[in-house]
């Protein structure tokens, strides 16, 4: 599949990201949540099928770990809606109450959403479109992106997995326990490890000044997602937990989001909306 132009290859890539993201006609949230994990998993098997004449090794690794961030990612998500009553109620129901969305505000947000996806996971098919055109490409930067995919991906699974268990045993508490002791938003933190890993095996690939500045968007892109997800999660806790003196104290002493950096609060950081 070497003789596929750079255009070509985006093309196909925004289309699939579109077809994941088409769940949120069905309901809006899926925009960024079923429609995120399946966009991202649909682009690793195109970026499998359109090089797998000439996949490497770390690229088989690469397109391997997208595919699975994507599908725990949607199976989480769905099994959480399907099994969690609060879920629903609290974000099912009150997306389903807000005021109708005018038709082309939705379409701009899954044309937005799907070129965003596309951005994110964009390093991986720069690295196997080089590799096709028979550039050299260093394989250090892909085992160390690998490395962090892998941290990343093991990361927010844990975190995931303790929340729900500490949430099983105490609906009404805070979670302060495993992960949580590192810092207050571990899911989110190995998104961000995930991410970054992902745009570390573009390095050392000779890529094109375009194709840097897409994976730029894209990587910078989900960091705003994150960061910005975290503030909300943040006064979304301060207000149900906010009277409770051990909250308080877990507060102050553990950092938001990114461990051993003195940041403990986003709330008043108003430019991150979301």
């Amino acid at each position: 599949m070497a003789n596929l132009s750079l255009g070509t290859i985006l093309l196909v890539l925004f289309a699939v990201s579109l077809a994941g993201c088409s769940l949120g006609w069905l309901n809006f949230i899926y925009f960024i949540s079923l429609g995120y994990g399946l966009a991202i998993a649909l682009q690793a098997v195109s970026d499998a099928v359109m090089f797998h004449g000439g996949m490497t090794l770390p690229g088989g690794i690469i397109c391997l770990l997208l595919f699975l961030y994507g599908v725990r990612l949607f199976s989480f998500l769905l099994v959480r809606q399907l099994k969690s009553a609060s879920y629903n109620k609290a974000v099912m129901t009150g997306v389903s109450s807000s005021p109708r969305r005018p038709f082309r505000v939705s379409l701009m947000i899954w044309i937005s959403c799907a070129m965003l996806y596309l951005a994110q996971a964009s390093p991986a098919a720069f690295r196997l479109e080089r590799i096709a055109s028979g550039a050299v490409a260093s394989d250090v930067s892909a085992w160390i992106g690998i490395a962090l995919m892998i941290a990343g991906l093991c990361l927010e699974s844990a975190a995931d997995a303790q929340k729900s268990a500490a949430k099983k045993k105490n609906p009404h508490r805070f979670v302060d326990t495993g992960l949580y002791r590192i810092v207050r938003c571990p899911n989110y933190l190995g998104e961000l490890v995930f991410w970054t890993g992902c745009f570390v095996t573009m390095f050392g690939i000779g890529a094109r000044a375009i194709e840097w500045v897409i994976a730029l968007v894209g990587y910078m892109g989900i960091a705003y997602v994150m960061f910005s997800g975290t503030r909300r999660l943040e006064i979304k806790q301060n207000s149900s937990y906010g009277d409770n003196p051990e909250y308080r104290e877990y507060v102050k002493k553990t950092p938001i989001l990114l461990p051993l950096v003195p940041l403990y609060s986003l709330e008043k950081h108003y430019w991150l909306k979301g």
